[in-house]
């Protein structure tokens, strides 16, 4: 096996070392991107000069580098999709690609990747485009620093800044992506990871997974979409100390778990969003560490949602905590934060000395008749909670944090 990998190794390095650069420019022997491709040998340079290239169905089939100087654009002059690649090793990097076609049939993207592994798509700049960069059955790439700017105005007519579709394995980090549909979408793509990324004002979410496993997101900034992220139909999904901000509306909300199973939320922040999580149908979860600030709702839970533990999070200000549409209860609440807890600590121990109920009488009001909110800060509203409180008849008897702490959590 160490002599097979060392024979791999070797026609590696002889590639590299036979590679060669081409120069495309518009006063170059070579003046299009599809012709220096087609001139290039395997693992050879291309370097795209400043300039305007008016291409489209730009098609990368061997191992190549392609590097844009001073980014050049690559002008679709939205008659179709722009650069396809179907070969592994392949790295696109410092490209301004503009005008992507649309099509309902074929969702043209900026660049797409198709069937291949092992590539680098990283500093670009993609605008006016339908799809921006789409993955598709492709494995063990990254896609790092790149810029999307969408103009979507409409869902039905729109497409996504980053696209995974059945991939496996990928790395996206530190790209920028605002005014697309989905910002970051994942179908049946596993172990994948998304850190540092800022999506922001798209029209429906931040980040959307369906049907994918063990994926981890951290470190992420969700901002001012139609709702922060939906994790849907997954498993094993690990969301470690992301932002959710400013995602307000009717039925919007930081962060949507919908039948999703054994996952971790840790060290996330969520402020300033109608719903800070909505779950349903999801169960065997972590939550830890996570601050609640200023949200409608805090969290939202909707019903079969089982075996989950909230555990150590700061709930601060919000003017709901948790609101409940059952009277089943096997989530554990334990050692959390609530600004609203009027309790009392006589031995000093930092845990309050009686229990916390989270939910309100009122939160089931506003569930059945959203009109009712401008009664909130009302003294009716105040004396039927406390009644609640006291002589629980529509929370369940055991959902209430034994161990409410005195003071803020920090970590």
């Amino acid at each position: 096996m160490k002599n097979l990998l060392l024979f791999f190794a070797a026609i590696f390095m002889a590639h590299s070392i036979y590679a060669q650069n081409i120069e495309v420019c518009s006063t170059c022997t070579i003046s299009t991107l599809k012709k220096a491709i087609s001139v290039a040998k395997d693992f050879d340079t291309i370097l795209v000069k400043k300039g305007t290239y008016k291409e489209h169905n730009i098609l990368i089939d061997k191992p190549l580098t392609i590097i844009g100087k001073n980014y050049p654009v690559i002008d679709g002059e939205l008659k179709g999709e722009i650069i396809t690649i179907v070969s592994d090793h392949v790295t696109v990097d410092g490209l301004f690609i503009i005008n992507v076609g649309t099509s309902y049939t074929e969702d043209y993207a900026a660049i797409r990747v198709r069937k291949s592994k092992n590539f680098v798509i990283q500093n670009l700049v993609l605008e006016k485009l339908f799809f921006g960069i789409y993955l598709e059955k492709s494995r063990d790439g990254k896609v790092f620093h790149n810029k999307i700017i969408g103009e979507a105005i409409q869902e039905y007519n729109s497409g996504n800044g980053i696209q995974l579709w059945y991939s496996k394995n990928i790395v996206i980090e530190h790209n920028f992506v605002e005014h697309v549909r989905d910002g970051i979408y994942l179908e049946f793509s596993d172990d994948c990871l998304i850190k540092n990324n800022v999506s922001a004002e798209n029209l429906r979410y931040g980040l959307h997974f369906m049907f994918s496993n063990n994926d981890i997101y951290q470190d992420n900034t969700f901002e001012k979409n139609g709702a922060g992220v939906a994790v849907m139909f997954s498993k094993k999904i690990k969301m470690l100390n992301n932002t959710f901000k400013e995602n307000w509306g009717t039925a919007s909300y930081g962060m949507l778990l919908k039948e999703i199973n054994d996952a971790e939320i840790i060290g996330n922040t969520f402020e300033e969003n109608t719903i800070g999580i909505n779950i349903e149908g999801s169960n065997r979860i972590v939550y830890k560490n996570n601050n609640f600030i200023n949200n409608g709702w805090a969290i939202k839970v909707r019903g079969a949602c089982y075996t989950n533990h909230f555990l150590e999070n700061n709930f601060l200000y919000n003017s709901f905590d948790i609101s409940y549409n059952s009277k089943v209860n096997d989530n554990i609440f334990n050692k959390n934060y609530w600004t609203n807890y009027t309790g009392y600590d006589l031995n000093k121990d930092g845990i309050g000395d009686v229990p916390y109920r989270p939910v309100k009488l009122f939160s089931y009001i506003v569930n059945r008749t959203p009109e009712t909110i401008i009664l909130l800060r009302s003294l009716f509203i105040d004396i039927i909670d406390f009644s609640e409180k006291v002589s629980p008849v529509f929370t369940p008897d055991n959902l209430l944090d034994n161990n409410p702490l005195i003071k803020r959590i920090t970590w």
